[in-house]
């Protein structure tokens, strides 16, 4: 990595991460869920989920929403996750989260791994808050809020959709908990996990 992107991340006073994989050991079986659903497994669940009739539409997010409250009560933190969320806090730094779950469930999440003090409620977005990712509106409404241009947000994720959004928004994109790195085109920075992303700020 470059010194000066190091040096900008390490500058970096806004932060955005997405949950599940990200702050948390991933636990949910996509394929599961879309057979649970009746989803074809190459779809996308909330797209395909929104082009349904309203009343199948709704049943359907019900079930989700149940499934996934089960799976943010057990919720463990990703390796490195606790120390850099607070190591960043300490810094005086903004903290948000963008995520495909629900709300209220990324804040039950937030709790059951030691973080739900962190983050400022209004700075969680949900699917029901911005459009869901890759879309970059919830990075876009994330800095406005905090009256920062989007580059001087940096956004931390698990998979393509964090890093495509962060790239539409014109933030930075840090892919973590992945051993290899499938897209070094929308990547700023690759690294091993929370843990690792730490060392190279601090």
């Amino acid at each position: 990595m470059s010194d000066p992107l190091l040096g900008r991340l390490r500058d970096c006073r806004h932060w955005v991460f997405d949950m599940d994989g990200t702050l948390t050991v991933a636990v949910h079986d996509f394929p599961a869920i879309k057979r649970a659903l009746g989803i074809p497994q190459e779809d996308d669940i909330l797209h395909h989920l929104a082009a349904l009739p309203e009343a199948e539409a709704q049943a359907k997010h019900a079930w989700l929403l149940e499934h996934e409250r089960e799976l943010a009560i057990g919720s463990v933190a990703a390796p490195g996750a606790v120390a850099l969320v607070r190591a960043l806090q300490q810094r005086g730094c903004r903290l948000g989260i963008l995520t495909r779950n629900a709300h209220e469930l990324a804040l039950l999440t937030l709790t059951a791994i030691g973080l739900g003090d962190c983050f400022d409620t209004l700075d969680v977005l949900g699917r029901g808050e911005a459009i869901p990712k890759p879309h970059p509106d919830g990075l876009l409404r994330l800095a406005e809020r905090w009256g920062v241009a989007p580059d001087a947000l940096t956004m931390v994720g698990d998979y393509r959709f964090d890093l495509d959004c962060a790239r539409a928004a014109g933030a930075q994109g840090v892919l973590v908990n992945l051993s290899d790195n499938p897209w070094p085109e929308l990547t700023e920075l690759h690294a091993l996990d929370c843990a690792a992303l730490l060392q190279l700020l601090a």
